[in-house]
């Protein structure tokens, strides 16, 4: 079905019930956001009809077009490309010559390693650019797993610094599959988390599960144009930011590293390779000189679109600033083989998650909560800004495409923004607000928030004050706060995109459950009254922002919420 046609077909379906839903409406403000609403939206973005909304699909084109076609009737401002609601993302497939060398100064004598000889440097270091780092720590497994008793970096700061680890299979006794993103991810942990300068750790081993984000692309089809080479990375972002080199090493990088540490390489290796507890110290003496020097050449672009809208503040002098709201529109499409029955039962061919048992016959996952609960809950909050009284700032609206591919359309966003990026004073992202967290009953009241006091302290304050003032508040947990969050949401979503660029953020999410990319995440499942007591928490935070005097401030404490404080009504204090 063409997208037009799609279009106007859940048009003409829908034109007399809407009319009905909005006219028994109020105009706008928090009363305008009901459940009711929120189910008759996602009834089409979930519906088989869109088929997953994939990215680069035409259900995903079908999706933009409805949510269009809303923000239209209630008079938000185009704020895409060429004064339409889209805005294209080009996403790249890159080629890359990577030149990169690290020099290591051990008292006075010094090496240089080259990219694929003793050291290997991502495909993709980011612009041009030389640095020495003169503090150097050994932070033995550089891993923080406090719920089984393993902290490397209690009590150490090691921002500023270059950071070196070891033990690729981590300390004895350690659950490989539960503490699967912690091991994989401590060079990102590290730079992005405690702001170290620099990683290098060894090469790891796969550790399973499906490919990011980052994965090369396969070659795309011949055509008429030939063979499309591969890529070695694919981006949406500037390849000419700065990014921290996080590097894996081999022995003897390590061994000249070492050759005049407290303890000697061959010693770490041994007790690495037997998972014995490692030592931790500086290394004395040493210094590291990077030379990040890469080129690119583009082999691939493929197209996709954010939807982005804005509704002008009241102020003439604050209206030019913005609180952003967000969620992502895209989910994992559909399976395009069929079921087959082997040993292990009936099973579904080419699916894109995973398959209940029972529901082999459904092709099509339908993303309900994932993320179409934050869809619907973007446009409830649209109409009630567009619709009701207006704050004093502007407010920034982004259905982001791309998000189940490695945050492509935030990403995108956040590096060709169509407003100008340091007039955002916060973003609010929303990502499965729609269920409880395993289907647990006891959940019926939670909501969790992510990162709402790492950048400012005083957006969580305006967030937990917000809270306080519904009837009833919600219960918010900070659990997934928790800078060793196993499961690592804080960098899982859109929101990240903005925290990485220095925007305080807060990320609303009501959980992982049994239906996380299943062929069952299914608008049956959804807890529609919760939802839109959630979306009225989000309205009444953003507006609060809105309407601040100053944007809020930029502390940057990190982190301070988390498992040891994980449940606290919003209203109260720790």
């Amino acid at each position: 079905m063409s997208r037009t046609r799609a279009a106007a077909r859940w048009a003409a379906v829908a034109v007399v019930a809407a009319a009905v839903s909005l006219s028994a409406a109020p105009a706008g403000g928090l009363a305008s956001i009901r459940s009711q609403d929120l189910h008759e939206w996602l009834s089409y973005i979930a519906s088989d009809d869109l088929e997953g909304r994939a990215v680069y699909t035409e259900g995903l084109g079908m999706a933009a077009s409805y949510i269009e076609d809303h923000l239209r009737e209630w008079g938000a401002t185009p704020a895409g490309d060429h004064g339409s609601y889209l805005q294209t993302v080009r996403v790249l497939g890159v080629k890359s010559t990577n030149r990169s060398t690290v020099t290591v100064e051990v008292g006075g004598e010094s090496r240089t390693f080259a990219d694929g000889q003793g050291i290997v440097f991502p495909k993709n270091v980011g612009g041009k650019r030389r640095f020495t780092v003169d503090r150097v720590e050994f932070t033995g497994y550089g891993l923080d797993a406090p719920l089984a008793g393993h902290e490397d970096y209690h009590g150490k700061n090691v921002a500023g610094a270059a950071v070196v680890w070891l033990g690729a299979e981590g300390p004895k006794g350690l659950d490989r599959r539960l503490y699967r993103r912690a091991l994989t991810g401590r060079n990102r942990y590290a730079t992005e988390q405690l702001r170290a300068l620099a990683s290098i750790g060894p090469e790891l081993p796969a550790f399973g599960g499906r490919g990011g984000a980052g994965a090369p692309p396969a070659a795309g089809p011949g055509g008429r144009g030939g063979q499309i080479p591969s890529a070695d990375f694919t981006t949406v972002q500037r390849l000419d930011d700065p990014l921290p080199p996080n590097a894996s090493a081999k022995d003897e990088f390590f061994e000249f590293l070492f050759s005049r540490a407290p303890t000697r390489y061959d010693e770490l290796k041994r007790l690495a390779a037997a998972q014995e507890p490692l030592p931790a110290f500086r290394l004395d003496g040493v210094t590291l000189t990077f030379n990040l020097d890469a080129d690119y050449e583009v082999v691939r672009t493929e197209l996709t679109q954010n939807v982005v809208a804005v509704v002008e503040g009241s102020d003439p002098r604050l209206r030019s600033t913005y609180v952003a709201f967000g969620a992502h529109y895209d989910h994992v499409g559909y399976a395009q083989g069929e079921v087959v029955t082997g040993e292990g039962g009936p099973r579904r061919l080419g699916a894109p998650g995973r398959v209940m048992p029972g529901a082999e016959n459904d092709r099509i996952w339908n993303g309900a909560d994932d993320d179409g609960s934050g869809t619907v809950a973007l446009l409830g909050l649209a109409r009630a800004f567009a619709l009701g009284p207006r704050p004093k700032r502007s407010l920034l609206f982004v259905w982001h495409a791309g998000e189940e591919r490695g945050l492509l359309g935030s990403r995108y966003f956040a590096d060709h923004p169509t407003v100008p990026l340091d007039r955002v004073v916060a973003q609010l992202n929303m990502d499965m607000i729609g269920r409880n967290r395993d289907d647990k009953a006891s959940e019926s009241n939670t909501v969790y928030l992510v990162g709402s006091d790492r950048i400012s302290t005083e957006l969580d304050e305006i967030g937990r004050a917000a809270n306080a003032d519904l009837t009833p508040p919600l219960t918010v947990d900070y659990e997934m706060n928790d800078p060793t969050d196993l499961e690592q949401v804080y960098y899982r979503s859109d929101h990240y995109s903005y925290a990485a660029k220095g925007i305080p953020i807060i990320f609303y999410t009501t959980g992982l459950h049994p239906d996380y990319h299943a062929n069952t995440d299914e608008v049956s499942k959804i807890q529609f009254e919760k939802l839109a007591r959630i979306v009225q928490l989000v309205y009444a935070t953003g507006a609060r922002v809105a309407n601040l005097d100053h944007a809020p401030v930029r502390d940057n404490k990190g982190p301070r919420r988390g498992k040891a404080k994980a449940a606290a009504t919003a209203g109260g204090r720790p």
